[in-house]
């Protein structure tokens, strides 16, 4: 029976980057979810009958918010919902599904790389019928709704079993429960030359991968272990939990160290990688090297061809604004357009989907291609087993000659976590208001807040970030993250390109000591937010 439940608003239901993240605890409040969830069908338009997917990364609260979506989507008319067994599908596999079969949207439960468990993050958001997360105008209209909303729909109906891979029946609507690895690893079947992958296997390669306790686990041991062939154990913390084991399931140096120190050491496997709570980040790591994100967009940019899905070449390139020059210094030489679009993947799908892009990437670990319209954590590292066994080079070497070729750029971030929000706002509106006069000082050739605007559909996104840029070509850059809960996390990228093959073998931070120095005084972050150094460096 369709029940309508009186609600009222709850403030601060903007949906963010991606979606709405809060604490678990503040999910858990009565109707707190399903005001959000409501908030997005009434967003929605000529949904009755249609299919949703819905899924998420198993965090705490995931499987008793798969149970409300989707006695909700019953009680809104929509025809059918896929569902991942447990309530489980990684962010990409999700996007994979929406695409596969044509549906409408769909709901993904996820707070990314935020910690899980009953005192950790937990977030919601839509995708579209892309396959992609949705626009700023949807988003928006969403928020809206929770401003206003005054009830939402529901089905009185036990919870439907999703333990087992089968079909039932939720009121007038069919629910069908899927395998949430099979689909996603049979798409990169059709992308990748797993035979070649595996040649190199047997004569040799060796990695390891952490699935961080998170939602990658299971497929990282279906492709990597069962597939490929690497050998059993090569997946570590592969079983997802909803605390993710206590791990913060964020794929970089600090969060993966022991992976790192490993494969760093020289003394592990030869190939390192990793990906986040959602599976849509990595991390690349070869013997005695660190890959950035920015240099791993290039890097594969520059080598797509190799593999079988992209051997008849890539249509252009695009990177978020922070994300490092290296991608574009391939663009150049290929011929191709980089575009330099706003943080958040939503920026990338008009590109994806009018063939302007084939490959995109963020520094914060994302990158992706047009095979979904999320970045996928898996994906970018079969690409670089892909090259890998075509180059039958070490990860260093490849590296190395990328960088005798294009010229390297030096690039960090240093993120300030949970800082005071008014002075984490007060700090980017004194810098707004100084920009004129930073004009020829430091030589700062350029200072703006970045704006975009789609050469699709026309839309334009102000207010992304304060950049200064020197005459030399370096580059610093600060924002406001939208990915977390707490406070306000404030992220400096730091930037320098270097031509020079003698100078590429510096220390990333002494290489960019003098800028990280005037990134700091600039914006008087010590005074402004107590923060004498960086919570993560990466």
């Amino acid at each position: 029976m369709i029940e309508t439940i009186a609600t009222k608003p709850f403030d601060g239901q903007r949906p963010g980057t991606s979606g709405l993240r809060k604490k678990v605890t503040v999910f858990q409040q009565p109707h707190y979810a399903e005001n959000f969830i409501q908030s997005i069908f009434n967003s929605l338009e000529s949904f009755v009958g249609k299919t949703l997917v819905i899924g998420g990364d198993g965090r705490f609260y995931n499987k008793e918010v798969v149970q409300i979506a989707l006695r909700m989507a019953a009680a809104n008319g929509f025809g059918k919902v896929i569902v991942g067994q447990n309530g489980l599908l990684s962010t990409p596999a999700a996007s994979h599904l929406i695409r596969k079969n044509q549906a409408f949207g769909g709901i993904i439960l996820s707070a990314s790389h935020n910690p899980g468990g009953p005192d950790g993050d937990f977030g919601i958001k839509y995708n579209a019928s892309n396959g992609g997360p949705a626009p700023e105008k949807l988003t928006e209209a969403m928020f809206a709704h929770t401003q206003t909303i005054a009830s939402y729909k529901t089905l009185r109906h036990a919870d439907v079993n999703l333990d087992k891979i089968g079909h039932h029946t939720l009121g007038s609507m069919q629910v069908e429960v899927v395998d949430p690895v099979t689909d996603y690893a049979a798409l990169m079947q059709t992308l990748f030359d797993f035979d070649l992958i595996r040649a190199r296997i047997k004569s040799g390669l060796t990695m390891k991968f952490d699935g961080m306790s998170a939602i990658t686990g299971p497929y990282g041991k279906h492709i990597l272990e069962d597939t490929l062939g690497f050998a059993q154990g090569t997946v570590i913390n592969g079983t997802p939990l909803p605390d993710f084991g206590g791990h913060h399931p964020d794929p970089n140096l600090v969060h993966a160290k022991e992976l790192c120190d490993s494969v760093l050491s020289g003394n592990g496997p030869d190939f390192g990688a990793a990906s986040d709570g959602d599976g849509d980040r990595n991390l690349i790591v070869g013997k005695g090297i660190y890959v950035t994100p920015s240099d791993s967009l290039a890097i594969i940019a520059a080598n797509m061809h190799l593999a079988p899905g992209y051997k008849a070449g890539i249509a252009g390139i695009a990177r978020s604004m922070p994300t490092s020059g290296a991608a574009d210094r391939v663009a150049a030489k290929m011929g191709l357009k980089c575009y330099e679009t706003p943080t958040g993947w939503k920026f990338f799908g008009n590109l994806l989907d009018a063939n302007k892009a084939t490959v995109c990437g963020e520094e914060s670990f994302g990158t992706g291609s047009n095979h979904v319209r999320e970045k996928d954590g898996l994906w970018a590292v079969l690409m670089w087993l892909n090259i890998l066994a075509a180059r039958k080079q070490s990860v260093a070497d490849i590296v190395h000659a990328h960088w005798a070729e294009y010229g390297r750029n030096y690039y960090t971030r240093h993120d300030y976590e949970e800082v005071d929000l008014a002075a984490a706002t007060n700090l980017m509106n004194g810098l707004r208001n100084q920009l004129p006069s930073l004009v020829g000082q430091h030589s700062i050739e350029k200072a703006d807040d970045f704006a975009y605007d789609d050469p699709i559909d026309g839309s334009r996104t102000t207010g992304q970030g304060i950049r200064l840029l020197m005459a030399n070509g370096a580059r610093v850059i600060y924002r406001l993250s939208g990915t977390g809960t707490a406070g306000a996390t404030l992220r400096v990228y730091i930037e320098k390109y270097e031509s020079d093959p003698s100078k590429h073998n510096q220390e990333t931070q002494s290489a960019l000591a003098n800028l990280i120095t005037l990134s700091r005084s600039v914006a008087q972050i010590e005074k402004l937010t107590g923060r004498a150094q960086p919570t993560v460096i990466t």
